[in-house]
């Protein structure tokens, strides 16, 4: 049981008044009128109202005992963290020279008459690197090679694979220099339709080389059916492209390759063939942080002095990345002090502070007095009348980064050669800074945990300190019934499309949120746990459903009813309470039966139908009333088909 917390004085503003005017009768019993229409009652009860707010901040000094307590533990509050985003920077035409553009380069959603513009920034330089085709060679899937560049200039149709296309045909294109992070275009000139394949969905991947093998590029709008026709194929470069050696040539390789078809999924019954081919770079895709970078920002003077503390004038500080770094003005050149986490390793010729990211406060090393009166450094103090300043920080981060795809717009920096900008995928990894009221709770849990891992609870506590941005985390054994065996799931906030639709690579975790939760729980794991980070297996749920409505505007109730899907099958915050589809919670009909009749002007369910689909594949199953998920697995809405038809007169 918790200890009680005293009540230091349990007077309230009536008692406080009945307690003047006995006062006012012992002392002054010629005053006889005591009622409120009296002047000096109006005085008497204007100072009880004072004293009752008096009495409650005294009640409140245990909270500011509490508070020093956690001070006294360790326990800061956590910084906000920043979100990210990758945003492809377009150029106005291809350019004959490298355009770079410079780490600081600023864009932002549109400001609108409600909502402020959110402003993100490049976190590096980025080379826009010119491309264009310098050799064209197609490789058989047993090796073959064939130098297609001559018979290309002289116009003739070359074929794109063997006359009988199997799995693994390629054609590459070498380019002068490798692209890494650039936007391609390769267009095409192909006189050869109908070779077989569904033009929506062929059987093609494009690919570069990273240095040990061929990885997958992102491609954007492709008109050329699959090589079907004349058009363009947008490819997005990753950052691994290095050069490689193909038919006797060091070049920036780009291979498009026939890949094993799905099922139902047609295959190229004839080579198609092009009789022209251009490669060009038209822009290049960036990561950004919803952060401000501030440079030289003076902290203050320092006085000599152990104990110091200097504060910036814009928190809070960003700890993402390198830890800022505070300089000291020492003669003609600067001092460095390196940001640590505590002081109680320094020796006294350390150059060490300490950085509270939320309040943006630097602390300098304290001195305590020993028992013999000595004082005991633990670390260096700037001399007195050095300048202090903090060289680089970054600045910003917060929930409201988090901004849906396609909504980074503006180009706030002016940049040479760019025409336009936009993220293909939401911002996400913004938290807002933590709260005194959160930390007073976590402040018990810390207590009991001890820096190390054993239960179940003490994973996922660990799990949500080092990766803030996951919105949720469950710990669950990795093998059933073996011991020592731990499965770390981790599921990553979002945001979701317009109609809270989210797809699935959004519930995929980031290599480095999940890297930042194995190496936290690796180091307070028992020895020989076993550990295992990763996202949950997700089962796939498709609804078919036939409504009738009374109301005039059948789209509406429609979008409604989807909607309504949607976000009651959703992982992160659906399920019966709202707060994320519990994991193992099967799918019911009757569940979903009574989630569509809550629609707003649905009069009827007339037909519903679940099916379970592989949010991977596709594949969609058997119908079923109930659609089982397994212990370690979340629900995924896919696809969901809603037909709405009158049902009478409104």
């Amino acid at each position: 049981m918790a200890l009680p917390s005293p009540n230091l004085d349990d007077r309230r503003f009536q008692q406080l008044v009945d307690e003047a005017k006995r006062y006012v009768q012992q002392r002054a019993p010629e005053w006889t009128d005591h009622n409120v229409s009296d002047p000096g009652v109006t005085l008497i009860e204007t100072f009880a109202y004072l004293v009752d707010q008096l009495l409650y901040r005294l009640n409140r000094v245990p909270e500011k005992n509490y508070s020093a307590f956690l001070d006294l533990l360790g326990i800061r509050l956590f910084p906000p963290a920043a979100a990210r985003a990758a945003v492809d920077f377009w150029l106005s035409a291809p350019q004959p020279e490298t355009v770079v553009l410079r780490a600081g380069t600023e864009v932002s959603t549109l400001r609108t008459e409600t909502e402020e513009a959110v402003v993100f920034s490049t976190v590096e330089d980025l080379p826009v690197v010119p491309s264009s085709l310098e050799l064209l060679v197609t490789v058989s899937v047993s090796g073959e090679q064939t130098d297609r560049t001559a018979r290309l200039a002289d116009g003739v149709d070359v074929p794109c694979f063997q006359p009988r296309p199997a799995v693994g045909d390629a054609m590459l294109f070498a380019l002068p220099a490798v692209v890494p992070r650039c936007i391609l275009v390769v267009r095409l000139d192909s006189r050869v339709e109908g070779v077989g394949v569904d033009p929506r969905q062929p059987p093609l991947v494009w690919e570069v080389w990273d240095g040990a093998r061929w990885i997958a590029c992102e491609t954007g709008s492709d008109t050329t059916g699959g090589l079907n026709r004349p058009g363009e194929v947008v490819v997005f470069v990753p950052a691994g492209h290095v050069a490689s050696v193909v038919a006797g040539r060091r070049a920036g390789w780009l291979r498009c390759r026939t890949t094993e078809p799905e099922p139902g999924q047609p295959f190229y019954a004839e080579s198609p063939t092009i009789r022209r081919a251009e490669v060009f770079t038209v822009g290049a895709s960036a990561t950004v942080v919803h952060a401000q970078t501030v440079t030289d920002a003076p902290l203050g003077t320092s006085e000599g002095i152990a104990g110091q503390r200097f504060r910036l004038a814009r928190p809070p500080v960003l700890l993402d990345g390198e830890p800022p770094v505070v300089e000291a003005s020492a003669g003609e050149g600067w001092e460095r002090w390196t940001a640590v986490e505590h002081f109680g390793d320094s020796a006294p010729t350390d150059r060490h502070v300490v950085i509270d990211a939320t309040t943006g406060e630097f602390a300098f090393p304290p001195a305590v007095r020993e028992p013999d009166g000595s004082l005991r450094a633990f670390g260096a103090v700037p001399p007195k009348g050095a300048q202090l300043r903090v060289a680089r920080y970054r600045t910003g981060g917060g929930s409201a980064g988090n901004v849906a795809r396609g909504t980074i717009s503006v180009l706030r920096s002016s940049v040479p050669y760019l025409a336009r900008v936009d993220n293909r995928e939401a911002a996400r990894g913004g938290v807002d800074g933590e709260t005194v009221e959160n930390a007073k709770l976590r402040a018990p849990q810390l207590l009991r945990l001890q820096e190390r891992a054993v239960t179940a609870e003490d994973f996922e506590l660990i799990a949500r300190q080092a990766a803030p941005a996951a919105a949720r985390v469950a710990c669950v054994p990795a093998v059933a019934g073996e011991a020592g065996a731990v499965r770390v799931l981790v599921v990553p906030d979002a945001v979701a499309d317009e109609g809270d639709r989210l797809r699935f690579e959004q519930l995929i975790p980031g290599e480095r949120m999940l890297a930042a939760i194995a190496a936290a729980l690796d180091e307070r794991r028992l020895i020989g746990t076993r550990l295992v980070v990763q996202p949950p297996d997700y089962q796939g749920v498709t609804v078919v459903a036939r409504l009738t409505t009374r109301s005039p505007d059948a789209e509406r109730v429609r979008e409604a009813a989807l909607a309504a899907l949607f976000g009651y099958l959703n992982p992160l915050r659906g399920g019966p309470d709202g707060s994320g589809w519990p994991f193992g919670r099967a799918v019911q009909y009757g569940e979903m039966f009574a989630v569509l009749q809550r629609v707003d002007g649905v009069a009827a369910v007339e037909e519903l139908r679940l099916f379970p689909a592989d949010p991977v594949t596709g594949r969609r199953g058997a119908p079923a009333e109930r659609v089982d998920v397994a212990p370690d697995a979340l629900v995924f809405s896919h696809q969901h088909q809603v037909a709405v038809s009158p049902g009478g007169t409104s």
